[in-house]
């Protein structure tokens, strides 16, 4: 089988514009959530999210085209140069164009778009719609745009499975270099929600954390009693994913080793995990026998861990399941207490956490895990509050999303 590893990382997070400034925010355990500023949320009882800040696309797109990109695009495109840059493949002459794919996962696509272009239709009594509306909103405008932006022409499909699009991203974009189509994909997730309907559209689901808007840092809490719910995040993971003797021969640096992917489906309900964590477990032990990899094996699981809950006790169950006794031995963290719930973009920014970790020996915390939920069944070590230093040669991440999907990716550090 070929062996496919990470030559590049980009990233766009409620942490920082970068994979540095996100993975120094990582290991520093600080919270990237705060009250909404991105619309006013005087009739949201919802007034926490973990925004992006400071955004700028200008390293990578000037502003008179960033206008025709929605925000989910821009954060893909920027992250996408970022990775690719990072790889050496902005370099001239070294990007293959038809020997390199793009996979983007990403849940709902240009939210504020059709929020904004909605508005515009019926305070005109449909007579007004924005020209742009259908190339800003679709979902596979951000890997259109990586494309036309960086000039690759290989597949470029769009993944949506709710919450798992980027896991599952990654693991379609690994099969594709497995199989010998291409030997580059810039792979990842992209998302951004944070906006008045988008927010009251999972608010009415009873989704979202609206206790805690006084204390915003304090929303997300994975593994918690006081959890009770997710706190939407956005932002972009991009992850450059190379055939092995493809890098080696140009002289590439390797992150890690991209593994092993399993997926599965609850065949359960719509929004909730099937509590038994029967189809989350399937994805783990689909995944690990895919990497080759023993159970034992696993040093460290970078946790869906949304804060809600349901799912936190159910994806305990998950990794009981798959792990047995060695649930108990691993670490278990939810960085998602740090960037909020980034959907479609969520199991990108994981993924690019684990490969972090591997490459820095970090393990990171679960912040605001004050008083750990073990009767209500949350009794692993969630890596509390602060992270550990320690070697980690395996890694893994799952992602559970709405409609049941679910999606494992393994990591591993490099061995020639």
């Amino acid at each position: 089988m070929r062996r496919v590893v990470v030559t590049g990382l980009g990233a766009v997070t409620p942490l920082g514009n970068t994979v540095e400034e996100t993975w120094e925010g990582i290991k520093a355990g600080r919270s990237g959530l705060g009250n909404i500023t991105l619309f006013d949320t005087t009739n949201s009882n919802v007034k926490v999210a973990a925004e992006v800040k400071n955004w700028d696309t200008s390293e990578f797109v000037d502003k008179k085209e960033a206008r025709k990109m929605a925000r989910f695009t821009q954060f893909a495109v920027v992250a996408a140069g970022q990775a690719l840059r990072d790889a050496g493949l902005l370099e001239e002459g070294v990007l293959e164009p038809a020997n390199t794919a793009v996979f983007v996962g990403n849940g709902i696509g240009g939210f504020e778009v059709f929020q904004d272009s909605c508005g515009k239709y019926f305070s005109s009594e449909g007579k007004r719609v924005p020209p742009l509306t259908i190339p800003m909103l679709i979902p596979n405008e951000a890997a259109g745009n990586i494309c036309m932006r960086y000039g690759i022409k290989g597949p470029a499909p769009t993944i949506a499975t709710a919450c798992a699009s980027g896991s599952d991203a990654l693991g379609l974009a690994l099969d594709c270099i497995r199989s010998g189509r291409v030997d580059v994909c810039v792979a990842g997730g992209s998302e951004a929600t944070i906006a008045g309907f988008g927010i009251a559209s999972f608010a009415v689901l009873q989704t979202l954390a609206s206790s805690f808007n006084d204390c915003p840092t304090k929303a997300s809490r994975p593994f918690d009693k006081a959890r009770e719910g997710f706190v939407m995040g956005e932002g972009s993971a991009m992850l450059i994913l190379e055939e092995y003797e493809h890098a080696k021969k140009r002289g590439a640096k390797i992150y890690a080793e991209f593994a092993g992917y399993g997926a599965s489906s609850d065949a359960y309900h719509i929004t909730s995990p099937d509590p038994s964590g029967e189809g989350g477990a399937a994805a783990m032990v689909a995944a690990l026998k895919d990497a080759g990899v023993k159970p034992e094996e696993v040093q460290y699981y970078n946790a869906h861990g949304t804060s809600t809950p349901i799912n936190d006790p159910a994806e305990t169950s998950m990794l009981k399941k798959a792990f047995g006794d060695h649930a108990y031995k691993m670490k278990v963290s939810s960085t998602k207490s740090m960037t909020g719930h980034c959907l479609g973009a969520a199991g990108a920014v994981e993924a690019l956490i684990c490969v972090k970790a591997i490459t820095d020996g970090f393990y990171p915390p679960t912040i605001n895990l004050e008083n750990q939920d073990i009767e209500g069944g949350c009794d692993l070590d969630y890596v509390p509050n602060k992270g550990v230093e320690g070697e980690i040669d395996c890694a893994a991440s799952g992602s559970l999303g709405f409609g049941g999907h679910n999606g494992v990716v393994v990591f591993k550090k490099i061995k020639e």
